[in-house]
């Protein structure tokens, strides 16, 4: 799809015909991918991008760099939202391959293998499961009933995804007018999941924006559990049952994450890093090996500290 016919589609003028195969981020994209400006507080990364065009204000506009074309509006993230319709994949293929399954893989009845997908050897695929279009499951991993797999994901080697979890199902993503409505944004990524991952029973993980959602090699997720879009699950990691992810989210290698604790968006937890039961994390936390606990987050050792001082008050 050319950029006249992007801008076309959302009201706006523009006569270039370069072709746009996607949209990304301002510090991801490439010469051929639209990205936006929203929140002044990423104007470097504007100034940087290598975009082939960026959605942005009038009062923005003078930073887009040379050969990246400007898209001037008065909602970038509105028509961000808009225009990621344009590029959402078919909910189902209708054509393709045939999906490959490897040798030793058992694959039991009221399964679903979607067109395009590939399941490696020595697999169990149990009844109810629905492994979407163009999936790529690695060898001796295990799904158990009822797991859904959306199309475009990828999951490694030696895993065991157990009953009712959803992988790739769609962020949570939405803009809104200025009467309120709300305008879906296309979660257009996917999800992939690295080797030697157990991941728990009704758990939801969601597909990415643009790019991926990441689950690296070793993770250990219990039930319940949710992963919002474009998270980073560094290796080794452990999440307990309950545990809430907001978008953008990465925790480093090694991290614990204990029962119903959480964190905003848009932050990073250092590797080594521990968080007590119903933690709530707000910011960025960027030393390692340091645990932590309690809401607003204090310290460990402060926390025990506090909450015996507040236990003699009430004595």
């Amino acid at each position: 799809m050319t950029l006249k016919e992007i801008a076309q589609s959302i009201g706006l003028s523009c006569e270039s015909e370069i072709n746009i195969t996607g949209l990304n981020t301002l510090t991801d994209s490439n010469e051929f991918e639209l990205t936006f400006l929203e929140n002044k507080k990423y104007i470097n990364d504007l100034e940087n991008t290598k975009a082939a065009a960026v959605l942005v204000t009038q009062e923005n506009a003078s930073k887009v760099p040379t050969g990246t074309v400007a898209l001037v509006c008065e909602e970038p993230y509105l028509n961000l939202a808009k225009i990621s319709k344009l590029f959402a994949p078919n909910v189902i293929e209708m054509d393709g391959e045939k999906p490959l399954v490897g040798a030793g893989t058992k694959v039991m009845p009221n399964v679903y293998i979607g067109k395009g997908s590939v399941v490696g050897s020595d697999c169990t695929i149990m009844a109810g499961a629905y492994i979407g279009d163009n999936v790529t499951v690695g060898d001796n991993t295990i799904i158990y009933p009822n797991v859904t797999v959306y199309r475009d994901c990828k999951i490694g080697s030696d895993c065991i995804i157990h009953a009712g979890t959803v992988i790739g199902s769609d962020g949570f993503g939405f803009a809104n007018t200025k009467d309120g409505k709300y305008i879906k944004i296309y979660q257009n990524g996917n999800v992939k999941i690295g080797n030697d991952v157990e991941i728990g029973a009704n758990c939801a993980i969601d597909r990415a924006v643009f790019k991926s959602t990441i689950i690296e090699d070793g993770v250990r997720i219990d039930n319940l559990v949710h992963i919002a879009h474009n998270c980073k699950i560094g290796r080794g990691s452990i999440l307990v049952g309950q545990v809430g992810l907001a978008g953008s989210t990465i925790l480093n290698a090694y991290v614990v994450m204990g029962g119903q604790s959480g964190t905003a968006g848009h932050l990073e937890i250092a590797p080594f890093t521990t968080i007590a039961a119903r933690g709530g994390v707000t910011k960025s936390i960027t030393e390692p090996k340091k645990q932590w606990a309690g809401f607003p987050l204090f310290e460990h050792k402060q926390w025990l500290k506090l909450q015996g001082k507040i236990s003699n008050l009430l004595k």
